[in-house]
């Protein structure tokens, strides 16, 4: 009864003015956006390249660096990141957002969405999987941990060597929103850091 009083007191503490109502849990993930939106490709062991769109990703170590990512079971590329247990996640700017949103609504099983989305492949150094020419960063990766892909389609990515686009200066990018939304990266403000 006592907890059942203290969430009745919390709720009627809420400030005025405030109109706090339910969420569908199924919004949830258009508040939590984890960064960029990504192309991640990879090379099935019979040689066939692919890319698809990927924003469920974070940063899971700093050095060496590491990059969790989720890709769905469903998709094409997650048997090849499992075979190879390699890939390379390029970040474009937003100049390629129409190419991002193409190669993502296009499934890979009957489709190169490279040719398709006029996107150029090139071959990196550290993964068979190509880079793209047009994206302002890429970053070959070696899959590290496969512990939470049957439970969560997780995988755990080292990032072997790293290129950007000196051509490409403070380019910004895309962001996903939910229900084909997406943010742009806005102004930049600096804090200092008490972090060594």
């Amino acid at each position: 009864m006592a907890a059942t009083s203290r969430r009745e007191q919390v709720v009627a503490d809420a400030p005025r003015g405030t109109e706090m109502k339910e969420l569908p849990l199924g919004d949830v993930y258009r508040l939590i956006e984890p960064g960029p939106v990504v192309l991640l490709t990879t090379r099935s062991r019979q040689g066939r390249a692919n890319v698809m769109t990927m924003s469920w990703h974070t940063m899971a170590k700093i050095a060496p660096p590491t990059i969790a990512c989720i890709v769905s079971s469903d998709d094409l590329s997650f048997f090849a990141l499992r075979q190879t247990k390699e890939c390379v996640i390029a970040v474009p700017p937003v100049g390629l957002a129409d190419k991002v949103v193409k190669v993502g609504n296009r499934s890979g099983r009957d489709t190169d969405k490279f040719a398709t989305a006029w996107l150029t492949p090139l071959r990196g150094e550290r993964a068979s999987a190509p880079l793209v020419a047009e994206c302002f960063a890429n970053l070959e990766c070696r899959v590290v941990d496969t512990r939470l892909v049957n439970k969560y389609n997780l995988f755990v990515l080292e990032v072997l060597k790293a290129w950007i686009d000196s051509a490409q200066p403070k380019p910004k990018t895309i962001h996903h929103v939910g229900n084909g939304a997406f943010v742009v990266d806005g102004e930049v403000i600096h804090f200092e850091s008490h972090i060594p």
